[in-house]
């Protein structure tokens, strides 16, 4: 028998990550919670805790009423959760846009709080000074352009981006500013296949697609989306599970079972 110790599980860091730039794809799902955080930690490179937890998990019309108290909550349990993915917790709306001092402050405290290794904010040009603001003074920062929930009142809804050709020079700014500013990576969501190419080979940071082709550096889905959990999962997700039905029938068998009095007696349980 070998009497060698096992060598420690180590997380993946925000260099290492940023590193796998055109190389093997990044692999990302969404957890929101520590026992599905622990069975995607064995297959992800990061693990995102994203805003849309405010509609997954607790029914919000959108990511727009996602409280910073509610992700650190979830936060927390992801990082319990998981050994070696990089855990990444979105900033919510309203905890980073009125000043790179306000979003600071809001980072610092869902670090320390959660234990994560990075936080993730949307927007482009706009958010430049900030995301900068953030690296210099410690704080690892995720971009996400393209299609951001957080602003889809102003878009008008969850509309794919780059359509019309003339506004992929707004994009590609975005891209190239997020990406300057110290970015170690940047999600580019719904957004058409040949635009998400483009920036992916303009930019010196890993792209991570969701809705975006595979043009990208890796991939992130939401999770309940992927195992079927969504009745409506978006049109860009391939579905790899049916836990829909699956958590149907099993609750429709032990309320029927609760109604036949089937359950093991008081002797098969404790003898």
């Amino acid at each position: 028998m070998s009497t060698e110790p096992q060598k420690p599980i180590r997380r993946m860091t925000v260099p290492k990550l940023a590193a796998r730039k055109g190389g093997e794809p990044i692999v990302s799902l969404t957890s929101y919670h520590a026992h599905t955080a622990a069975i995607v930690d064995n297959y992800a490179d990061f693990i995102l805790v994203g805003d849309s937890l405010g509609m997954v998990m607790h029914g919000m019309e959108s990511t727009v009423g996602v409280p910073m108290d509610l992700m650190i909550m979830h936060g927390r349990a992801v990082v319990r959760g998981t050994q070696r993915a990089l855990v990444v917790v979105d900033m919510p709306f309203g905890s980073y846009e009125e000043s790179p001092n306000v979003a600071f402050r809001n980072a610092a405290t869902i670090m320390k709080e959660t234990g994560c290794g990075a936080v993730k904010l949307e927007g482009g040009a706009r958010m430049a000074e900030t995301i900068h603001f953030l690296v210099e003074r410690g704080i690892p920062v995720m971009g996400h352009i393209g299609l951001t929930p957080q602003s889809s009142h102003v878009m008008g809804g969850f509309k794919t981006q780059g359509r019309d050709e003339d506004t992929w020079g707004t994009h590609e700014a975005d891209a190239a500013a997020v990406a300057e500013a110290g970015a170690f990576a940047i999600v580019l969501e719904g957004m058409v296949e040949p635009l998400a190419a483009k920036i992916t080979k303009q930019v010196a940071i890993p792209t991570i697609g969701i809705g975006a082709s595979v043009e990208c550096d890796g991939q992130i889905l939401v999770l309940e989306d992927m195992l079927g959990l969504n009745a409506r999962p978006p049109k860009f997700v391939k579905v790899y599970g049916d836990l829909l039905n699956g958590i149907n029938n099993a609750v429709a068998n032990y309320a029927q079972d609760v109604k036949d009095r089937k359950f093991p007696t008081e002797d098969e349980v404790y003898r």
